[in-house]
């Protein structure tokens, strides 16, 4: 059997991200292609109890190295329990967020060496593959990260372009027009690297 392919959408909040993961999703659904979606943080139970700690915003005073890494525990659950099977299952694994995120947040976001970051990641990343709020109408009270402030957002979307400068599998997709036209624009990328069919 071929091994699945991974494909992750990152981005800063609000720019439809997750709307994008879902119409992906029914892409290949409508087209028979066998597929698993799933997200950071979270995914899987024990990951999803990490998320609600990661996320609370009660827990205002968490150090930035313990949020790296509950973010690093959470992603090592979901990828031995839940995107390591798919992938050998010849699914394509969809994941809202990756270690990319990680990278931008914590590194770029929060300040911590980028050394460190992808350290405590090593476990997660060793056999799984490389890889704005007007929007959305307002940070959400509820979720700590959205808490973080403009500035912070400047340095994650920094973060991100970064990124891209290094790592040519980094596809970069602006969010135009309708949702739908978007949509398909990642489709036809997606389907150029021969990623989905």
């Amino acid at each position: 059997m071929t091994r699945g392919k991974f494909i992750t959408f990152e981005g800063t909040e609000g720019v439809g991200k997750s709307t994008q993961v879902k119409l992906l999703a029914d892409y290949l659904k409508k087209t028979g292609q066998p597929y698993l979606l799933t997200r950071e943080p979270g995914g899987e139970a024990i990951a999803e109890s990490i998320r609600k700690i990661i996320l609370d915003a009660k827990n205002t005073s968490m150090c930035d190295e313990a949020e790296a890494l509950l973010y690093a525990a959470s992603r090592a659950q979901l990828v031995k329990n839940v995107i390591l099977p798919a992938l050998e299952e010849g699914k394509t694994v969809i994941c809202d967020r990756y270690v990319h995120s990680s990278v931008v947040y914590q590194c770029y976001g929060r300040g911590l060496s980028e050394k460190f970051v992808l350290d405590i990641n090593a476990f997660a990343l060793e056999n799984c593959p490389d890889v704005a709020f007007k929007r959305k109408g307002g940070a959400d009270k509820t979720d700590r990260v959205e808490q973080s402030g403009e500035q912070f957002f400047d340095r994650v979307a920094f973060g991100y372009s970064k990124i891209k400068e290094k790592d040519e599998k980094v596809l970069t997709i602006v969010p135009l027009g309708e949702r739908e036209e978007t949509s398909q624009t990642i489709i036809n990328a997606l389907k150029e690297r021969g990623l989905i069919k």
